[in-house]
């Protein structure tokens, strides 16, 4: 591991890095929509710019079950449904310039907001890698 800072031009890290992170917790009955909401996102996102201060570099989703106790992975499922959404940004440039591309042209984006105040949503917009290993 290289201490913080000292990467280089041709490291590959996210340290340093802008990132949004959310995740939403959803009852069954709402991850297929879910499921939609997400495929059309991540369709939406090739529309970003890969380079320069707001580029994206990464983005990911992942998906699994809720568990009844989360610092237990043996502990029973509780139903839910856990969505997390990772992005990372050169900058903190590009955070702004996500949410004026998505009121400008996502389409989707009232029912990906309705589909997320069906459950429960902790974001972290602006975070900034603190941490990472490459």
């Amino acid at each position: 591991m290289r201490k913080r800072g000292s990467h280089t031009s041709l490291d590959r890290s996210d340290l340093d890095k802008t990132t949004i992170n959310v995740m939403w917790t959803v009852a069954a009955e709402n991850v297929e929509e879910g499921d939609r909401i997400f495929d059309s996102h991540v369709k939406w996102m090739t529309g970003h710019a890969r380079d320069g201060q707001a580029a994206l570099l990464s983005y990911g989703i992942s998906k699994g079950r809720e568990l009844a106790d989360p610092m237990d992975p043996n502990s029973a499922e509780t139903g839910n449904t856990i969505f997390v959404l990772t992005e990372v940004y050169q900058s903190p440039a590009g955070v702004p310039e996500h949410w004026k591309q998505a009121i400008e042209t996502r389409r989707d984006l009232p029912a990906f907001l309705a589909w997320g105040a069906k459950g429960k949503v902790t974001t972290l917009h602006s975070g900034t890698v603190v941490q990472a290993l490459w």
